[in-house]
């Protein structure tokens, strides 16, 4: 098993860590404050390539694979976790599926958009009675002729106030006791459709969480993503490769609450020396440092997989459910050893468990990954 990158994705980490820490990083305490969506780094990215990393370069895209993009999603999130989730979202949620099931005309028309940042790329899913159990999606779509007649809602869907269009999920018939999903493609600025950005969230305060309300909405039939019918497999689909991004962020997280820790116990003192030199700050210390090398070696083999087209559904669902509970946990004890300090803006880790916290929930709950996992090894 060879770990080392190769010279194109060193030359990206270095590049997109510079670029975290000198552009995304400093500004990221008051984009938390004041609830700032991070535009003009958005603007940077799309100068830089990177929106849409991992497509083709005949629709704009760089080529690159999975596992570049889980180091820029890892990189964005140590400095600041909004950031991280805007830019997995775009690539994961939005360009992906256009990628996966779009025909040739919908990738010009479409992923084109996505890669250039003309658009940011978002994805209609989860339904206030539909989050878990997506396939207890009610939004319909009824056909009128040629075109598709759209009603319903949607929650949480990062991204939307920033996206042109957007592939999202409708009930289109029956068969038997299960609803035909078909996936489609809905500009945002059509007629009935509606994008609210109202949520008051524990974290991730500078991410943009939206409702979409769907209200007799029509799209022609050449806006059906992929084939009729097929829009629910298409989505588990995407969520296998979106939690890989979820894990690349969790480790960011977890490397940057590790990395305030450290430096906070070797400064710190407390009878005559720093805390670093306690056992019991040290096994704390420890702790964080095995599970981040474990969180994200396993997000890089379940990136691996994915880009040597073999299965990685089992991969990715360890990687994020790991990755996300040792993120929490690395903020937690992060916290503890910041002491009360820890529990003060001005110290940052306080940010890192708040933004830490959707990880557990979105794109699979911890107990959903689990039923996952349990299927895939023949449970």
């Amino acid at each position: 098993m060879n770990f080392a990158f190769t010279e194109e994705q060193q030359m990206l980490k270095n590049m997109i860590r510079e670029f975290a820490d000198e552009v995304v990083a400093p500004g990221a305490d008051e984009r938390d404050r004041t609830k700032t969506f991070p535009v003009e780094i958005f603007r940077q990215l799309a100068d830089l390539n990177l929106l849409g990393l991992p497509f083709p370069e005949e629709y704009g895209g760089a080529g690159a694979d999975t596992v570049s993009f889980a180091i820029v999603v890892e990189e964005l999130s140590r400095a600041c976790a909004s950031t991280g989730i805007t830019y997995s979202a775009h690539i994961s949620l939005g360009g992906a599926p256009l990628h996966l099931f779009g025909t040739e005309e919908q990738k010009r028309k479409y992923l084109t958009q996505i890669c250039s940042g003309e658009s940011l790329g978002a994805f209609g899913l989860t339904e206030p009675g539909a989050g878990s159990d997506a396939g207890g999606t009610r939004t319909t779509a009824v056909k009128d002729g040629e075109e598709w007649v759209l009603n319903g809602s949607k929650c949480f869907i990062t991204n939307a106030s920033y996206a042109k269009f957007l592939p999202l999920t409708a009930v289109t018939g029956k068969e038997k006791d299960s609803r035909q999903i078909t996936a489609f493609i809905v500009p945002t600025d059509a007629p009935g459709f509606t994008v609210i950005d109202n949520y008051e969230k524990l974290g991730l305060h500078s991410s943009n969480t939206t409702e979409l309300v769907i209200d007799n909405v029509r799209v022609p039939d050449e806006n059906i993503l992929g084939k009729p019918g097929e829009g629910f497999k298409q989505f588990l689909i995407t969520l296998d490769g979106g939690r890989i991004g979820i894990g690349a962020m969790a480790v960011g997280i977890a490397q940057a609450a590790y990395d305030r820790a450290l430096a906070y116990a070797k400064q710190r003192h407390a009878f005559g020396r720093p805390i670093s030199k306690f056992q019991a700050i040290q096994f704390k210390l420890a702790d964080m440092a095995m599970q981040i090398e474990l969180a994200r070696n396993m997000v890089f083999k379940a990136a691996w997989l994915k880009d040597q087209g073999r299965p990685f559904t089992k991969e990715a669902a360890m990687a994020k459910l790991y990755a996300s509970e040792i993120a929490m946990a690395a903020a937690h004890q992060a916290i503890q050893i910041h002491g009360g300090y820890g529990y003060m803006r001005e110290y940052q880790v306080e940010r890192l468990f708040r933004d830490a916290r959707l990880l557990e929930i979105g794109e699979g709950t911890s107990e959903v990954l689990r039923m996952v996992i349990a299927r895939q090894i023949g449970c």
